[in-house]
């Protein structure tokens, strides 16, 4: 929930939407629905699989909603519904396809970029450089594991502090600190030696057109330029209270947030006109 939205506001939603408010109901949905999306595009790496993703966690958020006790903020128990879903996906392009560091630098050192004929089909180079890049970097998440993945994800492109994402977590604030310190090293040490975000010998214009011969960049598909970036720094009700930390893993921290795609956000009222809205209210 956005910061401008007091929490016994929210409380009132949720016991509205509990009691059978559709209104309401669909209301902390939408509120929610751009955080989880952009959550699931870091833990699963793909535009289509986040918006899969998303759905399900928002019906699990909706089915679930009578369990909710206010023991905490809203969007932490939206968090932890979301992050347990996402840990242990399964149906994403990279969870029967891992990824890793070793073999990330290697498709970097030794890709074929140089005998490869122009393939941008009159696209504009910038464009697809950055599409390559919002692409990259989701893609190179996938590299850890899920539970690191999630930690990396919450403190760095989230910011969410220690106290909050150990309690989503299940993990201690030291805990939850000293693992996302060991994650960030690890990100840094890959980008500062492979990627040219972070100073490394990659370069996502010069690989442009291996990426659409090897089909990782579609010229007349550009997912990321299609989405519409979220300007709004009130996404969450969290502010910046993660400690700073000046490494190299914090280029993430630039990482644009994207507003669902118009299609997800027509699920959340057709899902409302289904069975399935009478269950929170059992």
């Amino acid at each position: 929930m956005k910061n401008n939205v007091p929490s016994e506001e929210v409380f009132r939603l949720i016991d509205d939407a509990v009691k059978g408010d559709k209104t309401a109901l669909e209301s902390l949905l939408t509120d929610v629905q751009d955080m989880v999306f952009n959550l699931s595009l870091r833990m699963l790496g793909t535009i289509p699989d986040a918006e899969d993703a998303t759905q399900e966690i928002l019906i699990r958020i909706m089915t679930n909603l009578a369990s909710f006790r206010k023991e905490c903020a809203f969007s932490t128990w939206v968090f932890k519904i979301a992050t347990n879903h996402l840990k242990n996906y399964k149906k994403s392009m990279f969870a029967n396809r891992p990824l890793s560091f070793e073999y990330y630098s290697e498709d970097i050192l030794n890709g074929n970029t140089g005998d490869i004929p122009d393939m941008t089909q009159n696209i504009d180079s910038n464009i697809l450089s950055d599409e390559l890049k919002m692409s990259c970097t989701n893609v190179m998440l996938q590299c850890l594991d899920p539970a690191s993945r999630c930690i990396f994800i919450l403190g760095t492109m989230f910011k969410l502090d220690s106290r909050i994402a150990g309690e989503i977590l299940n993990l201690s604030p030291d805990t939850y600190r000293q693992r996302l310190s060991r994650t960030r090293k690890k990100m840094a040490g890959f980008l500062s030696e492979y990627c040219g975000l972070g100073g490394g010998v990659c370069n996502c214009r010069k690989r442009i057109n291996y990426a659409i011969s090897t089909h990782r960049l579609n010229p007349q598909n550009l997912e990321y330029s299609s989405l519409e970036s979220h300007e709004d720094s009130a996404i969450l009700d969290y502010t910046c209270a993660m400690e700073q930390i000046d490494d190299i893993a914090m280029i993430f921290n630039h990482m644009p947030l994207y507003r669902s795609a118009t299609a997800a956000r027509n699920f959340i009222s057709d899902l409302l006109k289904t069975d399935l809205f009478k269950t929170i209210q059992q």
